[in-house]
């Protein structure tokens, strides 16, 4: 396998993994409609850093430890999975809260606005703490390193492609629920939002602490 084709071969499956559905998505959509596109893009910077924690531990084989102790994949499963049931709780919680009258979008008053420090840290969490991505990194990276090439280089390298990628795809996300939200204005959609999004969150949180039990 020449380099030209790993990266082609690891983009392709990368790509697939970036739109599936999933808490980065659901995160990224609700920050743009609740709190506008400064604060969605730092949420994807989070997620993004932390990907590349992930994929630079994959790379170095730090990652690998989890595969080898049962009870260290559980323990980090479970964390994730109780962060996913506490934002799902804030959001609801955020839904019932009295907002101002119709605004544009992203134009909540000053003091609603969450701090971007907070808000980056939520997408880094969020994604720390999602075993199942260090699972991919790791079952997938190894599958497409390249002899010759240096394989913590090699993996740092399919990194940064994943990350590109989902880059490219939040950048989609953020202009549609932009566009969209032209008609979807006002505090009651707002509500609606958290809620959809708290759902989601506690959805795959509980799916998660189910597939802890039943392993």
């Amino acid at each position: 396998m020449t380099l030209q084709e790993s990266l082609l071969g690891f983009a392709a499956i990368a790509a697939l993994i970036t739109v599936l559905p999933g808490t980065d998505t659901a995160l990224v959509l609700r920050y743009t409609l609740s709190q506008g596109r400064r604060h969605a893009y730092t949420a994807a910077l989070g997620m993004i850093t932390g990907a590349f924690v992930w994929g630079a531990a994959a790379a170095t084989g730090v990652s690998a430890l989890l595969t080898v102790s049962e009870v260290a994949y559980d323990i980090l499963r479970i964390a994730g999975a109780l962060y996913m049931l506490w934002l799902a709780v804030g959001l609801w919680r955020a839904s019932f809260a009295k907002h101002d009258g119709a605004l544009p979008p992203g134009a909540l008053p000053h003091h609603s606005l969450e701090p971007l420090k907070r808000t980056w840290a939520k997408g880094f969490i969020s994604n720390i703490l999602n075993p199942k991505y260090g699972m991919f990194c790791i079952a997938v990276i190894p599958q497409f390193l390249v002899p010759g090439v240096p394989s913590v280089w090699m993996g740092l390298l399919l990194s940064v492609v994943a990350n590109v990628e989902a880059i490219i795809w939040f950048i989609a996300i953020v202009a549609a629920a932009q566009f969209f939200g032209r008609w979807l204005n006002g505090g009651t959609f707002r509500k609606w939002i958290d809620r959809v999004t708290g759902t989601a969150l506690g959805a795959f949180g509980v799916v998660a602490i189910l597939e802890t039990r039943h392993a």
